[in-house]
């Protein structure tokens, strides 16, 4: 679960370029909920996001994982918690290292590291299974440098190394604006089969109106700081694709 209560963030407080990003912002989603924010620039999206990852902290408020006040821990402390994808996919991925050893990376993220840890033969068939989900002959490919990849066979492969370490929070931060279609829509069904299967709590910032109608359980509109539309589940399936449109007409 995920909950922050009267966030406030402002960069540059007090100067001629003061921007007040969230203002007061409420939110609470729940374990198994998959929020789709959406929002023209400027809106607090990004921040958001960036606020529950810890790469910035909050000018007021608090932030919630887990039941757990994690407002003032960096980021680093907060991975045991929560995985990201991020918008590029060179970010979250080793470009020289193989695809088996950002996969056992990302197994070990959150964990001690001993001279034991390597790349047992189980772990191996265990990658090769998951990575066989995407359809993509990724799974042939384990030794095969993650830099050779193209960025669509990376991000892929970035969602599923977020949750090799049994995350309970996954940020999906404009995962698919880099990506051509087809790899775009391997990305995201990837995402929702894994969020729904693990019971994973999800917030995914999107600029595809499509993508945020098809995707997710919850739909959320934000506009200078604060949420302005909070659909749930319910009420997102009955939302019409022109109804989205006109939110922004």
């Amino acid at each position: 679960m995920i909950r922050v209560s009267d966030l406030y963030k402002t960069f540059h407080a007090g100067k001629v370029n003061e921007v007040k990003a969230l203002s007061g912002l409420n939110l609470q989603v729940e374990r198994g909920e998959f929020a789709v924010i959406i929002g023209s620039n400027g809106s607090g999206k990004s921040t958001l996001l960036n606020l529950l990852a810890g790469s910035i902290r909050p000018s007021e408020g608090s932030v919630f994982i887990g039941g757990r006040d994690v407002s003032r821990l960096p980021e680093y402390r907060r991975s045991p918690y929560l995985a990201r994808v991020f918008q590029n996919p060179l970010q979250g991925t080793a470009s020289e290292l193989s695809v088996l050893e950002n996969f056992r990376l990302a197994a070990i993220r959150t964990s001690s590291k001993t001279l034991k840890t390597g790349i047992s033969e189980a772990f191996r068939q265990q990658v090769r299974d998951r990575v066989g989900m995407l359809g993509m002959g990724l799974e042939d490919k384990l030794g095969q440098a993650m830099g050779t990849l193209s960025g669509g066979q990376r991000q892929a492969l970035s969602v599923l190394m977020c949750v090799m370490d049994n995350v309970d929070v996954l940020l999906l931060d404009e995962p698919t604006a880099a990506l051509d279609p087809r790899s775009a829509e391997v990305v995201l069904k990837t995402a929702a089969d894994l969020i729904k299967t693990l019971g994973l709590t999800a917030l995914m910032v999107t600029h595809n109106l499509k993508d945020a109608w098809r995707f997710g359980n919850r739909l959320i509109q934000m506009e200078e700081g604060h949420i302005i539309r909070d659909l749930k589940a319910a009420d997102k399936s009955m939302l019409k694709p022109e109804e989205l449109y006109n939110w922004f007409a």
